[in-house]
């Protein structure tokens, strides 16, 4: 079986249960990165895929999750995430709030270490209602995730669970 992380900051908790959504699609383990601690890294370090997430807040990533990409800097050196499959989330109150942004950070920052992204993959708008394929595109208004939203994160999270299967050759070993 393969193994993945939901690497995520929520600032307000909407992020969080994006979070949740997607790890209970992908079987995955959620890891906190605003109090990441030795065995968090370990975790990363071990995983076949990882998902970053955070809320957009003023057209970009949230401070927390910039610090940890920038903490990631020892890694990048190591190369110990080369080749591991990568994907990407995004939360804000307002339908777009330049979330595009966010997402093209997330991807560069994998792209980076020099990981495999993963496209959203969800094509009709009953599934992509924010119309994203970088990656998945959230929106809590008036501090509610929407839940069309947390369908889409937990079908985006199964999605990744039979790429992460397929990148490490496990396909055979998931059931549907």
């Amino acid at each position: 079986m393969t193994s993945i992380v939901v690497a995520f900051h929520s600032g307000y908790g909407n992020t969080e249960r994006v979070a949740r959504a997607v790890a209970s699609g992908a079987g995955a383990d959620l890891l906190r990165v605003d109090t990441i601690d030795a065995e968090g890294w370990s975790l990363l370090d071990a995983a076949d895929a990882v998902v970053f997430g955070c809320p957009t807040y003023m057209g970009g990533p949230s401070a927390p999750f910039k610090a940890f990409a920038d903490a990631s800097s020892g890694i990048y050196a190591n190369r110990s995430w080369q080749d591991k499959l990568a994907a990407g989330f995004t939360n804000s109150g307002s339908l777009n709030g330049d979330k595009l942004a966010t997402l093209q950070y997330l991807a560069q920052f994998a792209a980076q270490h020099g990981m495999q992204w993963a496209p959203l993959g969800l094509g009709s708008v009953a599934e992509n209602r924010l119309g994203a394929y970088l990656g998945l595109m959230t929106q809590s208004a008036d501090g509610a995730t929407e839940p069309a939203d947390l369908a889409a994160a937990e079908s985006f999270g199964d999605r990744l669970r039979l790429l992460a299967a397929r990148w490490t050759g496990s396909l055979a070993a998931v059931s549907r």
